[in-house]
């Protein structure tokens, strides 16, 4: 991220204050996972660090960052928690899909400062049209954030203007319209509280419904925002690019993890009394620390590409953007396999709860399941696209 406004902090400075509240995350990890959602002094901190700020147009008050820099303040605060990290990134998301809407719904969402948006890519809802909008029914699983959001971003089922075939359209409500279920009892990502969120009669003025088509285009409703390059992408790039952060610094607090407990074992039922000295461990080091790199490696490939689209304006190419997807789909492979690769090396003294690596481990379990992770889906998607057959997803 470059710029000329003093008061936009440049990259550097956004990931070291990142990396400065580090502490804080690892500090409250287990009672962020004990209660299911992010400490209210982590969310504050992510406020006064202005990395709420990072996907918001600059007459807003934001900092327009470009995901290079969103990727790599991801990468620290994964080292602090994977809850945190990962509900960062899907604030990240919706928020861009902000962007999407006129100008004066975006001066609403926006009218909160440090605005957190959460969302979803699910059409599981009805909308029935009525005067000046939809009346909304229906409901939404897997809400990262949604207990410390402002606002959600829904997607619905809706008659299309030739009134024959329903397609989904993006809406936004405030998240004090709906109604929130305390359902989210998982093995990992606990903290990040994707509960499920209900509307029951809900009307959507007009003002804040966009066709679901143009959002995957990057379309936006806003003459001003059609010219910015955080703006001038497809969603799904936009997504892939905002999810590799959290995988990778995940990955990287089980090494650290893995470190700092590394001087005070031994390998038990062996001679070696300090794990340290031991070939098996520094072959498991050395590949997990390789894997991790090679993760690292596919994120930089779509932060690159991704702002090299935003600057140039150049279209994307439909291989492109199949390989994006297949690239996420490597950051989680090769991320899981570090993190499992460790946490495995760790001896049974690492199953106590105080251990934080058996904590990682299901995080990254859990991050892996998603459906914008999975890997197997990513890859067949992209080898379809490589043979000449078309895509069998919108989420392209």
């Amino acid at each position: 991220m470059t710029s000329s406004n003093a008061s936009v902090p440049t990259r550097e400075e956004l990931v070291e204050r990142a990396a400065s509240l580090i502490p804080l995350l690892r500090r409250h990890g287990a009672w962020t996972e004990a209660n299911r959602r992010l400490h209210e002094e982590v969310v504050e901190a992510l406020a006064d660090a202005g990395l709420l700020r990072l996907r918001v147009p600059a007459r807003f008050g934001g900092y327009e960052a470009d995901t290079q820099t969103l990727h790599e303040v991801l990468v620290q605060l994964g080292r602090g928690d994977a809850s945190v990290a990962w509900v960062v990134s899907v604030w990240a998301i919706p928020g861009w899909m902000v962007g999407m809407f006129p100008e004066e719904t975006q001066k609403e969402v926006y009218s909160t400062p440090d605005v957190r948006v959460c969302g979803t890519l699910s059409p599981s809802a009805m909308g029935t049209p009525t005067d000046g909008g939809l009346i909304v029914n229906g409901k939404w699983g897997f809400i990262s954030g949604a207990l410390h959001s402002h606002w959600q971003e829904i997607i619905v089922m809706a008659p299309s203007p030739d009134g024959v075939n329903p397609w989904p359209v993006v809406g936004l409500v405030p998240t004090s319209q709906l109604q929130l279920i305390d359902d989210w009892h998982t093995s990992g990502l606990q903290g990040s509280g994707s509960i499920t969120t209900v509307a029951q009669d809900l009307f959507v003025p007009n003002e804040r419904l966009v066709p679901m088509p143009m959002v995957l285009a990057g379309q936006s409703q806003s003459p001003l925002n059609a010219e910015l390059p955080m703006y001038r992408n497809t969603l799904l790039a936009v997504a892939n690019a905002a999810t590799g952060g959290a995988l990778i610094g995940t990955a990287l607090a089980a090494k650290e993890n893995f470190l700092e407990r590394l001087p005070s074992r031994k390998i038990t039922y062996t001679s070696y009394e300090h794990a340290a000295d031991a070939p098996v461990t520094h072959m498991q080091i050395a590949e997990a620390s390789m894997k991790i790199d090679e993760a690292d490696w596919h994120a930089q490939r779509i932060t690159k590409l991704v702002d090299h689209k935003g600057v140039s304006g150049e279209p994307w190419t439909m291989e492109e953007r199949a390989r994006t997807r297949a690239d996420i789909g490597s950051i989680t492979k090769l991320s899981r396999e570090a993190v499992d690769m460790l946490a495995n090396a760790s001896g049974g003294s690492s199953i106590y709860t105080d251990v934080p690596i058996q904590r990682i481990q299901r995080d990254m379990l859990a991050m892996s399941k998603h459906a914008i992770t999975v890997p197997e889906t990513n890859f067949e998607l992209y080898g379809r696209i490589l043979v000449g057959l078309e895509p069998n997803t919108p989420y392209v």
